[in-house]
C-alpha cells in the first residue's frame, strides 16, 4: 500500500517511550520494543488492522537485538479502512 492512492481519515504523531524493554535481558530487547510499540498504537488508535513501514523495522533494528532506541517519534495514519500505517518521523 503506497502513500499515494490511500485516504487518510486520521494523522497522529506520537512519541513513545521504549524504557519497558530496557527491563528485559540484552538478548530480548528490540523484540520487547517492538510489542511495546505495537500495544502503544493498539492502546491509542484501537485500530482493526496494523502495519508497520520497513523504516521504522530498520530504525528499530539497526543496532541489533541488544541496542534498541530509548524511545522513537512516529506518526499514525489511519485510513478507510480502519487500518493504521506507522511511518517514522524525519526531520521536525
Amino acid at each position: 500500500m503506497s502513500k499515494e492512492n490511500e485516504e487518510i481519515v486520521e494523522e497522529r504523531i506520537y512519541t513513545i517511550p521504549l524504557t519497558k524493554a530496557w527491563s528485559v535481558s540484552i538478548k530480548k530487547r528490540t523484540p520487547r520494543a517492538m510489542r511495546v510499540l505495537k500495544d502503544f498504537i493498539k492502546k491509542h488508535m484501537k485500530p482493526e488492522g496494523l502495519l508497520i513501514s520497513t523504516e521504522v523495522n530498520e530504525f528499530l533494528w539497526r543496532r541489533g537485538i541488544r541496542g534498541s532506541p530509548r524511545k522513537i517519534r512516529i506518526k499514525a495514519v489511519r485510513d478507510t479502512d480502519n487500518v493504521v500505517i506507522v511511518y517514522l518521523v524525519k526531520g521536525e
